[in-house]
């Protein structure tokens, strides 16, 4: 019972760790239909080996709901599906990969959602891992 108690939370740390974050846009930035709009992934470095599988990134309105849906659940619009491969720019930021997405022009005003699908191979016997991340912005 310990062995497996203590094999659950060295997997949970492991995961934990292997996190990525949205570096910008920031909370709240007010985009236009059209307009181009830079994502920037952030992946951190680890002490566990880790491969880089994909991204993808969607983008939902939210102004028909309550609120907005969970990007676990619902991605929206799809505006990239592919690579990721993060890299050191400056010393003081963690790597990362900045892609250029376009808002739909037909994208309906009011806020939105981001979301974000990371997909990572983690450790020595490269287990699958997945994260959704998600940042609000309004569509102006």
């Amino acid at each position: 019972m310990f062995k497996s108690l203590l094999s659950l939370s060295l997997f949970a740390a492991t995961a934990l760790a292997q996190s990525a974050a949205i570096g910008y846009p920031p909370q709240g930035l007010s985009v236009s239909p059209g307009s181009s709009l830079t994502v920037q992934v952030e992946r951190p470095n680890t002490l566990t080996g880790s491969e880089e599988v994909a991204v993808v990134i969607g983008l939902q309105s939210c102004t028909a709901r309550p609120a907005c849906i969970d990007p676990a659940e619902l991605m929206g619009d799809i505006l990239y599906n592919g690579p990721f491969a993060p890299v050191y720019h400056e010393p003081q930021n963690p790597p990362y990969q900045n892609f250029t997405v376009q808002i739909p022009s037909s994208f309906q005003n009011g806020t939105a959602l981001i979301g974000v699908a990371h997909v990572t191979l983690i450790g020595a016997g490269l287990y699958p891992y997945l994260e959704t991340l998600n940042r609000t912005i309004t569509i102006a």
